[in-house]
């Protein structure tokens, strides 16, 4: 495994030393990072268009990283795939995530997210990436709680659209030679592993839709984030190092009440803070042989940012698992000897 990585999107600002991708890389390099995974719709730090037709740009951008230390780990295109389906529900919410020019269109807005999903393929090609992190976005989600009951065929109906909508940005991810880790999240159509599940036979279990693994978003859903690592690791291609805490009283659950973070049962915490158990997430990946980047996704309602960063650094350096390559009883073993196993067997 690599890193520690540092997700930069909830760092960047118009303040040094988050104003500029040179200035930020420092920053990061200081507190012991290693990676930086970078959000492709900021343009302080980066120009996702220019870096998909320019090989030259993404090399000075490669190396401008570099001579801080850092490698990128992946681009992120969260904000642009969460725009390749909104439920009407959410246009207006969502057109802040979109360009003015295509905002209150949604069809336009659709097709220029999907454009952006296109560019960062071939961005991450220009970078010798070989993944990529995002959203699914949502058509189904208003519809969660089955209440009113759900008119039959619509989830999968759905689902079938999200998947004709996401098959040729796989195909063309195919040919960059790169894969999408998804992060399964509340909001988005795909937020657990059934859904996961749903959204690949529906995508004919096309080898680029993979997954982001994020077990805060798991914990506050209650599901069991460890087995999920068992069953989805060969989809297991980016991993979002994030805590949370889930804090139940007599008054609110998970669905908290339409409380502000600070007032959530189910909330997220710098890493340590929380109830995610990190020693078991890191030991279950050393031991399906995970070689990505580990990438702290900073989200605390609580704790300064600069702190999160600071601590998250040393918190995943330690638990990053050098994996031995021999086993701890080596040291009494024997020659193979067929003769004498088929004596302990009992075997003529």
């Amino acid at each position: 495994m690599k890193g520690p990585g540092l997700f930069l999107a909830q760092f960047a600002s118009d303040a040094a030393p988050f104003n500029s991708l040179d200035a930020i890389c420092g920053w990061a390099a200081g507190l012991g990072y290693k990676g930086v995974q970078i959000p492709t719709w900021d343009i302080r730090l980066f120009d996702l268009e220019k870096a998909a037709t320019s090989k030259s740009y993404a090399d000075e951008i490669a190396g401008l990283v570099a001579s801080h230390g850092l490698s990128i780990t992946e681009l992120s295109t969260h904000l642009q795939g969460q725009l390749v389906a909104v439920n009407p529900a959410f246009d207006d919410a969502f057109d802040a995530f979109a360009p003015a020019a295509v905002r209150g269109n949604p069809s336009a807005r659709q097709a220029w997210a999907v454009e952006q999903l296109k560019h960062a393929a071939k961005a991450s090609r220009h970078l010798g990436l070989t993944t990529s992190v995002s959203f699914t976005g949502a058509l189904a989600w208003p519809f969660v709680y089955p209440w009113p009951q759900r008119p039959a065929g619509l989830i999968e109906t759905s689902f079938a659209e999200l998947a004709r909508r996401w098959v040729p940005i796989f195909n063309a991810y195919d040919e960059a030679g790169c894969d999408i880790g998804f992060e399964l999240h509340p909001g988005e159509d795909v937020f657990d592993g059934v859904t996961f599940e749903m959204f690949l036979a529906a995508a004919n279990d096309h080898p680029r839709c993979n997954i982001n693994y994020d077990p805060s978003h798991f914990l506050l859903q209650g599901l069991d984030y460890l087995s999920f690592i068992d069953i989805y690791h060969e989809r297991i291609k980016a991993f979002h190092v994030k805590d949370a805490e889930f804090n139940p009283t007599g008054r609110q659950g998970f669905y908290s009440g339409f409380q502000p973070w600070i007032d959530r049962a189910a909330r997220f915490r710098s890493l340590g803070d929380g109830h995610v158990d990190f020693s078991g997430i890191f030991s279950k990946m050393a031991q399906y042989g995970y070689e990505s980047w580990a990438v702290l996704e900073w989200e605390c309602c609580l704790k300064h940012p600069e702190d999160g960063a600071r601590e998250g650094a040393e918190f995943i350096a330690a638990h990053i698992i050098r994996v031995t390559e021999r086993a701890f009883d080596d040291f009494a073993g024997t020659a193979p000897d067929d003769a004498r196993n088929r004596r302990l067997l009992g075997i003529a």
